[in-house]
Parts: C-alpha cells; structure tokens; sequence
C-alpha cells in the first residue's frame, strides 16, 4: 500500500480509528509521517493523531494541514498545547475549539460539562434546567405550527414555576 501523502514510498505507519461507527485510517510512510509531527520514537495517542482529520474524502492535505495548527496571538502550536495541558492566550481558545471539544466530550461523555450541584440548590436547579428544556421545546413546537404542543408546553413551565416559588418563599424571583 502506498503512502496517502507522498504516493511514492510504501506505507508503513497504519493509523485506524472508529468515532460513532465511522472508520477513519491514514496510512503513510515513515518519511510523511515525521514531517506531519508524528514522534515514532514515543507512544503515541492515535485519538490524539486522528482528532479532527474530517472525512476521509477531504483528502490527506486537509488532514495533514490540521498538524500544523497553532494560535494566531501566541503563536502555540498543538503539540506545545498537548505538552503541557495549557493554553496560552484567550485566542488559543478558538484556535484548539476542535481540541478542546473532543476533550471535553472524552472526559464528560457529552459536549458539556455537567458538574455537582449543592443538596439545597438541587432542586431548584433541576427545576429550572426542566424550565429551560421545555423552552426549547415550545420553540420547536411553534417553528412545526404545533401550537396545541406549544401552550401544554407553556402550562407546564408556568406550573414548574408556581412549585418553584412554593418550595422557596423567600425567592420572589421569576426564572
């Protein structure tokens, strides 16, 4: 098999990894493969190597290119961000989102981080994450003309507000 980088040189380095039921593979030679920063000399993360390559259809350079990020402010580049687990700016943010996005999902099992609440905070909060689920749902509810959907929808936020202030007297705020 030929290297998909170089078409010339037999490739050497197999890289496979399955996201969701999708098969990426890279395959290349050793040759393409330290030039694209790839350290055959130490253990390698292929999550780390195939984060964010896209379709397999973009084609090699796309994925190759996607090596040579680095923070337009700073100057960082991935693997100085992966060394030391920092950023080194607020632009950095933007500049590793893809990073920073698969990390969180890896770390969280979604691509938000869902943290502790307080036991006398609990309920309240779950009260209002219900408040701000069925907004949601009103808002797709009005945009497939549903309005019958819509005004149940908006009766049962109005009631999850009434036990939220029935619960808590001395909170006279409306959520």
């Amino acid at each position: 098999m030929k290297c998909e980088c170089c078409h010339k040189e037999e490739a050497t380095i197999h890289l496979t990894q399955v996201i969701d039921g999708n098969v990426k593979k890279l395959n290349l030679c050793q040759e393409c493969a330290q030039d694209s920063g790839i350290d055959l000399n130490s253990p390698i993360s292929i999550t780390d190597i195939l984060l964010g390559l896209g379709a397999q259809s973009a084609g090699v350079a796309a994925a190759m290119s996607e090596f040579d990020l680095s923070c337009s402010r700073c100057q960082m580049t991935r693997t100085e961000f992966k060394k030391g687990a920092r950023l080194g700016c607020p632009e950095c943010y933007n500049a590793f989102m893809g990073e920073l996005n698969a990390l969180t999902k890896a770390m969280h099992h979604s691509a938000q981080h869902v943290g502790k609440i307080p036991a006398r905070q609990g309920n309240k909060a779950r009260i209002t994450a219900q408040i701000a689920a069925l907004q949601k749902d009103i808002e797709v509810a009005i945009a497939k003309e549903q309005y019958e959907v819509a005004a149940n929808l908006r009766d049962k936020i109005k009631a999850l507000k009434e036990s939220a202030q029935t619960s808590d007297p001395g909170d006279s705020n409306d959520a």
